[in-house]
């Protein structure tokens, strides 16, 4: 770190919302440059205490049980993502005239003069599969890279060590980009937009704005998905550098300037010197793993992102067949009695589950849990003619059952009633009494977990541990 950056900070006082993992990262690095810095948590137990002491080592000072009051003379604060903006915290600093920012913000101020450039993606799904797999297709080029921002290590960490990168790939959620004005991507992705987080945001025209500050002074490409004419319109409100390119991505036939699908090849006629009239051969659809169109959708992005940066067609060919997705992501567990169990227990939300729901038929559906405000009435309508039968479980499943009938009345629906441990053993088993050979049996809940599983995780590994007894019994 730079002579003038430590200038920057130093005698500042910054006071930063939150003991959480990006917060404390934050708090380190300001520390460390000089700056004053307060901790404030409306937390009090045993953990928050330890956290505290950990940073009061460091001259930090936490100030635990109160995550209201604006500490006296605080001249920046610092948010983790998840504080809304609502807060109290944030309308007091906004009555003081003190700026509020994200770590993804400092992160980006924390750079140094020879920082790497930055590789964006964002959308309301599909964003850590693409990131990560932007990452795979960098690696095969030899570049040295990194999937960071809302996954993996805190960025600000990755921004302030000592590990050198060629080019960084950042996942920003609609939270991050609300809080990092300042960001400037080389290239970005939106990947899609649909009714998320709307209690955070209030609207979703709030929504799709703060998705749509990750295209804000890009340098050379703005990807956008061409089915989602949202993320277009997004392109074209941006502020952009004199000549960045909007470049869109279809699971169709590519016009110029996109990248798409013809005859199972992944193909480019963006980055080619004639795209009029030429085409480059990226990678095969059966390259992408899984090939479901959400995910052939999800290697396109990837594609575009690095081909923006540079990347020659056979690293993006490697770089897909290397990657491997996340646990609980369309994630194939087992075949019984001809019958495929597919774990999508990461479709917390209808739009997820909609795309999970089109790549497979005909489909045993396994789905219900904590609705956050959903409806399901289109999820089911668009969806109904590649189910077999359903099987519904959770807290909110009532309001699946209610679209099941409407819409697709002659799929039988099994409702289990019930919530303990054995629940999910007892999904697998009343999906495996209504699937055919030749069927996929699907966990793609289109809610979150929490009525039933600590998180998504804790519901997919229910859900594996489910059909692996299953197949144990069938030998």
């Amino acid at each position: 770190m730079g002579s003038r950056q430590v200038s920057e900070w130093q005698g500042r006082n910054i006071t930063v919302a939150g003991l959480g993992v990006s917060g404390i990262s934050a708090a380190r690095a300001l520390a460390g440059l000089g700056a004053a810095v307060t901790v404030v948590d409306g937390g009090d137990s045993d953990a928050h205490r330890a956290r505290a002491a950990e940073l009061a080592e460091l001259g930090i000072t936490v100030r635990l049980g109160d995550a209201e009051t604006l500490p006296e003379g605080t001249d920046l604060v610092v948010t983790s993502p998840g504080w809304k903006p609502s807060s109290p915290l944030f309308e007091a600093a906004a009555e003081a005239g003190v700026d509020v920012v994200g770590d993804v913000e400092i992160a980006w101020r924390l750079r140094g003069p020879d920082a790497p450039p930055w590789l964006a993606v964002t959308g309301t799904n599909g964003k850590t599969t693409t990131t990560r797999m932007l990452a795979s297709i960098l690696s095969a080029a030899g570049l040295r890279t990194a999937a960071i921002g809302n996954i993996g290590t805190p960025i600000v960490d990755v921004v302030t060590g000592d590990e050198q990168y060629d080019v960084l790939a950042v996942e920003l959620s609609s939270y991050q980009l609300h809080w990092a004005p300042s960001l400037r991507a080389h290239s970005a992705a939106v990947l899609n937009l649909a009714p998320d987080h709307l209690d955070w945001h209030g609207s979703m025209k709030a929504y799709a704005a703060d998705k749509g500050r990750i295209y804000e002074g890009n340098t050379v490409a703005c990807v956008y998905n061409a089915a989602d004419p949202a993320t277009e319109d997004l392109v074209r409100e941006a502020d952009v550098e004199e000549g960045c390119r909007a470049i869109g991505f279809t699971l169709g036939t590519p016009g110029p300037s996109q990248l798409g699908v013809v005859d199972g090849i992944l193909v480019d006629r963006a980055f080619v010197e004639n795209r009029q009239k030429q085409a480059q051969e990226l990678a095969e659809v059966s390259d992408v793993n899984p090939p479901a169109p959400h995910n052939i959708a999800n290697a396109l992005a990837a594609a575009a992102l690095a081909r923006a940066f540079g990347v020659a067609p056979a690293a993006v060919r490697d770089g897909l067949r290397a990657f491997r997705p996340d646990a609980h992501r369309i994630e194939h567990v087992a075949d019984v009695a001809g019958v495929a169990y597919v774990d999508d227990s990461k479709a917390t939300n209808t739009h997820a589950t909609e795309a999970s729901l089109a790549a497979y038929e005909p489909i045993v559906w396994i789905a219900g849990g904590l609705a956050k405000g959903a409806t399901f009435d289109e999820l089911v309508a668009r969806s109904a003619a590649r189910l077999r039968g359903v099987v519904l479980i959770g807290a909110d499943r009532a309001l699946i059952r209610d679209a099941l009938a409407r819409h697709a009345p002659q799929v039988p629906v099994v409702d289990l009633d019930r919530t303990d441990t054995g629940a999910m053993s007892a999904a697998v088993a009343e999906a495996a009494s209504l699937a055919r050979p030749g069927d996929t049996v699907l966990l793609a809940p289109a809610c979150a977990s929490m009525d039933m599983f600590t998180n998504y995780n804790e519901r997919g590994e229910a859900f594996a541990e489910a059909v692996r007894a299953l197949a144990a019994e069938h030998g």
